[in-house]
């Protein structure tokens, strides 16, 4: 099936590795045209060189910390017109509430949180006039399978997936579709710190995560081109009426024992 994505402009945000690199690839290999937005610029131009080197595509990088009002500005600034939004970028960390300080718990909300609501507000105003446009926000499962050894992920969460489905709602009105995806655990970089600071808060002892991952659906991890492929799919003007849910990619998960 052609997805119709060839020549759309999609801004990737966390897009240097992981989830946010797969995505940024699928929508290349679809012939889009993609920016990938991240901290670091050596990384990103490694992705990029990646992906152009398995593609005939066009991608763009722009360095920038997201968790910063300004540069959160100054990419949209530089990127106008953009086709597709995808909010990814986002490390809050594992812990308690007895673990996290409040220091923490913002710094962590300020990129994941406050940034998908400023990208998301700011990808709006462009796209309204138009009439057209994607917002697509890569959330997780903590929200609503929240847990207690990961309260500050599993509230932000929350909030995005009750976000994401009141904008959704509302963004219909002036054609701009806005949806999420809700991915469980995903074979990372980031599943791994976080799978060890569980391990080391249930069993004392980080070098246990693996005894944490037995009983997976399918008997195996997610793989972020998993992700990426739902994304890119559920980007299709195919499946336009699309807009104020969340899909949750788990496997079924939440509801094993």
């Amino acid at each position: 099936m052609d997805l119709q994505l060839a020549g759309k402009k999609v801004l990737v945000t966390g897009g240097s590795k992981g989830i946010g690199g797969a995505i940024g690839e699928a929508f290349a290999a679809e012939g889009a045209d993609v920016i990938l937005v991240s901290r670091n610029a050596d990384t990103l131009a490694k992705t990029a060189d990646d992906i152009r080197s398995r593609h005939q595509a066009n991608v763009t990088t722009h360095a920038a910390d997201l968790s910063r009002e300004d540069a959160r500005e100054g990419t949209m600034a530089r990127f106008p017109d953009i086709d597709i939004l995808v909010n990814n970028a986002g490390a809050i960390p594992g812990g308690s509430i007895l673990d996290m300080s409040m220091a923490k718990w913002t710094e962590a909300w300020a990129l994941k949180v406050m940034g998908y609501v400023h990208m998301t507000q700011m990808a709006l105003q462009q796209m309204k006039p138009r009439k057209s446009g994607t917002i697509i926000n890569i959330i997780g499962m903590a929200g609503p399978a929240p847990r207690w050894d990961y309260i500050c992920g599993s509230m932000g969460n929350a909030g995005l997936n009750a976000f994401t489905k009141g904008v959704g709602a509302g963004a219909a009105d002036f054609g701009v579709r806005v949806f999420g995806i809700n991915p469980a655990a995903t074979r990372t970089d980031r599943i791994m710190t976080l799978t060890k600071t569980r391990a080391k808060t249930t069993f004392g002892d980080e070098s246990r995560w693996e005894e944490l991952l037995d009983g997976l659906p399918f008997g195996r991890l997610k793989e972020p081109q998993e992700v990426a492929a739902l994304t890119v799919m559920l980007a299709a003007p195919q499946v336009h009426y699309l807009s104020g849910t969340v899909i949750d990619m788990d496997g079924g998960g939440q509801f094993r024992r």
